[in-house]
């Protein structure tokens, strides 16, 4: 199994996967990645791992890492992928999903990590594929978030929605968010941004009208985690996530997906596509298992004691 990584700045800067040399056929993978950070680059080992213990030694994947929601660079790549004739295109998050999309309706694509596939138009029924995309959705469990932060936080009424308007996926959960918080008697503020550059600004601008943050699996605020985790910790608010892996980087608190397992599953779909099963009979797998998950440190900052809440993960 051959694997190509590239990290993309500029839309020429892509790399041509080679072909094996041997006669045999050899299947050609194409994975755009929205960006470089942990949740991305974790489904994007894991996938690449399980495609391995399956026993796919004979593909070559053209691995590209974009540099967040350019979609003039996305679209480049994934335009590359057609040219270059790959047998599929996996695409890890929504913006990477849309831009493999817009490009071929032919090719299969495989997503991982798209929060709500019906809303951003991949499919009209998750159970019966009706275009050439499948794959993985890492839906937010809203309420259970919710049910959590009323446990380690139960003065907060107030919360501060902090995430990047031209993520679908970021938006989705959003809307939902502001459902729950309004149907239980809680208010929100919001802070959106268009760049990593913007969080800490965002943050700091929700300091003093809110009792605590939310960001969902935003891959912008993702890339921040650690500027935004500080404004948190320096003003004593927690920060509830939409990602395990936005905890590993500094927030404190989430329920949410595994991305380990989310890329092994992704991998799975992908196998089946390659084996010959029509996209159509392929569902969306929608992930079910979650965690909770408490960042240790920002809890014994806010002074909340975690050592007796059973069954969590604690970083």
């Amino acid at each position: 199994m051959k694997k190509m990584i590239g990290l993309v700045l500029l839309a020429g800067m892509l790399v041509l996967a080679a072909c094996g040399g041997s006669g045999d056929y050899r299947y050609r993978i194409g994975v755009i990645q929205l960006m470089d950070h942990t949740s991305l680059n974790e489904i994007r080992e894991a996938f690449l791992d399980e495609m391995e213990r399956l026993g796919f030694d004979d593909v070559d994947f053209d691995i590209q890492v974009g540099p967040g929601v350019d979609m003039t660079v996305l679209t480049s790549i994934t335009q590359v992928f057609v040219g270059n004739r790959v047998d599929l295109i996996m695409a890890i998050t929504t913006p990477a999903t849309h831009a493999a999309a817009n490009v071929t309706s032919d090719i299969p694509i495989v997503f991982g990590a798209v929060s709500d596939p019906l809303h951003a138009g991949f499919v009209t029924d998750l159970n019966h594929p009706d275009r050439n995309i499948t794959g993985t959705s890492d839906s937010l469990p809203v309420e259970l978030v919710f049910d959590l932060a009323r446990q380690l936080t139960p003065d907060a009424r107030v919360f501060g929605l902090v995430y990047n308007l031209a993520e679908d996926n970021s938006v989705a959960i959003i809307e939902r968010v502001k459902a729950y918080l309004r149907a239980n008697g809680l208010s929100y503020y919001e802070a959106t941004v268009t760049s990593t550059i913007d969080v800490q600004a965002a943050a700091l601008s929700l300091v003093g009208r809110v009792d605590a943050f939310f960001t969902p699996t935003d891959n912008t605020v993702a890339s921040a985690m650690p500027v935004f985790a500080q404004v948190a910790m320096d003003a004593g608010l927690p920060i509830y996530t939409g990602a395990d892996s936005m905890v590993r980087d500094g927030g404190f608190a989430t329920v949410g997906v595994n991305y380990t397992i989310l890329g092994q599953e992704t991998a799975r779909i992908v196998a089946q596509v390659l084996e010959g099963t029509p996209i159509s009979e392929i569902p969306v797998v929608v992930m079910s298992e979650f965690t909770p998950t408490i960042n240790r440190a920002f809890a014994e900052a806010l002074g909340i004691d975690v050592d007796a809440l059973g069954d969590v993960n604690l970083h």
